[in-house]
């Protein structure tokens, strides 16, 4: 009784061949394209300047590990560091574990 008769769509309505395959695609590609451009890029040069910084890591540069210890590097290896948190008091740091580095003639913490 409420129900109404459903009448398929005309032909001529949709988008058809080569331009209605770009139409539909096109939405598609621009959202990769915004994704690459806001996401992508900015954490390729992140890991970038990381890579470099943990490259340049030197003894008596300041060091910061993910875990929030601060110390000076003593020894530096291939693959970790030797910091020296307080006196007389070290660690070995896997090289990849460093949040920041900061070049010596800054000041160590509780120094």
């Amino acid at each position: 009784m409420f129900e109404s008769p459903a009448y398929a769509a005309s032909a001529g309505t949709a988008a058809t061949g080569a331009a209605g395959l770009i139409v539909n695609v096109l939405p598609f590609i621009a959202i990769l394209v915004i994704f690459y451009v806001l996401m992508i890029r900015p954490q390729q040069r992140q890991m970038k300047t990381h890579r470099e910084m943990i490259a340049g890591v030197k003894p008596r540069d300041v060091a910061v590990t993910t875990g929030g210890l601060i110390g000076k590097v003593t020894k530096v290896d291939e693959n970790e560091i030797e910091l020296e948190i307080a006196q007389n008091v070290r660690v070995r740091v896997v090289k990849s574990m460093l949040s920041d580095v900061k070049p010596y003639g800054s000041k160590p913490a509780n120094d």
